[in-house]
């Protein structure tokens, strides 16, 4: 029988720089591991044979690489920072403060840190024990506390300086798990008396955005540069491909990778001019940057085979029933007390065990209250489920998801039907890009390519391109349109 060790390499805030990962994976690469996955709390794991562990140790070690083998000791610290610029721009919080965080944090927390901007619906908010929500003062923070094992939340009763996230982290983590049964009064005591920080009162509680998951994954444009999202099916990523990922990274000079909590990769930064040498690096590996949207709203667990199945086998249920799931997002759990992030939650639990032997299991049907992933509160749906009824019920779940917003409606829209007026509607020649339809119109000239309106196609300069997709000019079409 062949043991096999599970390694995990922490990726504090999910940033990592294409050196410090091209390192590790040259040393995972000579210790015979092919594939990698990114954890929920954004961090690197790798499968290692047990003839190649020695070796491989020897290595992180000679060179200063943290790791922990199949334990969970020190969480890694996860943050918002992968949406960053890409989904949204913070009014105060940014790249810089991100840094400042974690320039503070002198020690290897051992409870889970989450660091969020409220304005964002990509990573989750209260899934660690202490998580800091940047809150509409510049460079303050609420704070939300969750003890360990618990699904309580209480708020710090005073905002935190960017600077003293670290150093307070540090010392609540010293209290909880010196008296892990003091309330929420005896811990603000406690903390407070043994160091001074920079605080604000805390008057209101965080106004949280509804849930929205952006899709993050493809090639996608952002003022004049653009960002890849990289997702696989099976979780899986070659190391080779990671190697080409960090060489061209480091040639085109791009200085971080980010890690999401959806266990992808997010590239930001990319010019137009290094567009083709990524295309050539992910055609080179084979890999797909467009699934469908149902398939990337989903987490399970890390290292969980059993939950990757479930996934599968109720995406394709979607696909074939034509399920819609918009504004929802789905979480696995196959192991108790978890943590999953989800609107919808599915646990497995054994229907007879014998000692540690489960025989059969059945499946248990949440959603969250209001059906918002960050709410701690979950109601039951149905329970004990077989596996084959998953998907039928959860079609069910969505409806009535579906249903609940139109209530919430205000004014129903309400179709008229009217004749339709026949007219003549002149045409208009432009041209268009066989690839993705990006239509270019003299008219209106081109905005992102610095092309004043009034100027003719023929009129462009030969080096022009598609302004979506950078397909040559050459290759647009000519076609005739409405104008109307």
């Amino acid at each position: 029988m062949r043991d096999y060790y599970t390694i995990k390499l922490n990726a504090p805030a999910g940033i990592i720089s294409p050196g410090a990962l091209q390192q590790v994976l040259t040393l995972a690469y000579a210790a015979h591991v092919r594939t990698v996955r990114f954890g929920a709390r954004q961090q690197l794991l790798m499968t290692v044979h047990y003839e190649d562990m020695r070796d491989l140790e020897k290595a992180l070690k000679r060179h200063a690489i943290r790791y922990e083998v199949n334990t969970d000791q020190f969480p890694n610290i996860i943050s918002s920072y992968c949406g960053e610029e890409v989904f949204r721009t913070g009014a105060w919080l940014q790249e810089s403060e991100y840094h400042t965080v974690l320039d503070g944090f002198d020690h290897q927390p051992r409870l889970k840190v989450n660091l969020s901007d409220s304005n964002q619906s990509f990573t989750p908010f209260f899934t660690g024990n202490l998580n800091f929500i940047a809150s509409p003062e510049p460079h303050f923070w609420y704070l939300y506390i969750r003890p360990k094992q618990q699904n309580t939340l209480f708020r710090w009763p005073d905002l935190v300086y960017t600077q003293d996230i670290g150093r307070l982290s540090n010392v609540i983590e010293e209290v909880m798990l010196r008296d892990t049964g003091m309330t929420e009064e005896q811990l603000y005591r406690d903390v407070m008396q043994e160091r001074r920080f920079i605080t604000q009162p805390a008057l209101h509680e965080v106004e949280l955005p509804d849930f929205s998951l952006p899709y993050y994954e493809g090639f996608n444009r952002y003022g004049q540069r653009s960002w890849l999202g990289l997702y696989r099916r099976d979780e899986q990523f070659p190391v080779s491909f990671l190697l080409d990922v960090c060489a061209l990274c480091l040639q085109t000079r791009i200085g971080e990778l980010c890690i999401t909590p959806w266990k992808s990769l997010i590239i930001k930064g990319i010019e137009g001019k290094d567009r083709a040498a990524w295309s050539y690096v992910l055609g080179k590996h084979n890999i797909n940057v467009r699934h469908a949207a149902n398939e990337l709203a989903w987490q399970t667990e890390d290292h969980d085979e059993a939950g990757a199945a479930i996934k599968q086998y109720i995406i394709r249920q979607f696909a074939r029933d034509d399920t819609r799931t918009f504004g929802l997002c789905f979480g696995i759990q196959t192991r108790p007390k978890s943590e999953v992030f989800g609107s919808v939650l599915i646990r497995r639990r054994p229907l007879i065990r014998i000692g540690q032997l489960a025989l059969f299991s059945v499946y248990d049907l949440y959603h969250t209250d209001n059906f918002n992933p960050n709410n701690r509160k979950y109601i039951r749906f149905e329970k004990g489920l077989l596996r084959i009824h998953l998907p039928g019920q959860i079609d069910r779940l969505c409806r009535k998801y579906n249903a609940r917003r139109m209530q919430q409606t205000a004014e129903p829209l309400r179709l008229t039907t009217e004749e339709p007026v026949v007219a003549d509607v002149p045409l208009v020649s432009v041209h268009q890009c066989p690839a993705c339809f990006t239509v270019y119109d003299p008219q209106f000239g081109d905005v992102l390519r610095g092309i004043a309106p009034g100027i003719a196609f023929a009129d462009l300069p030969v080096s022009y391109a598609c302004p979506t997709c950078d397909t040559p000019k050459t290759a647009m079409e000519a076609v005739e349109l409405t104008n109307g």
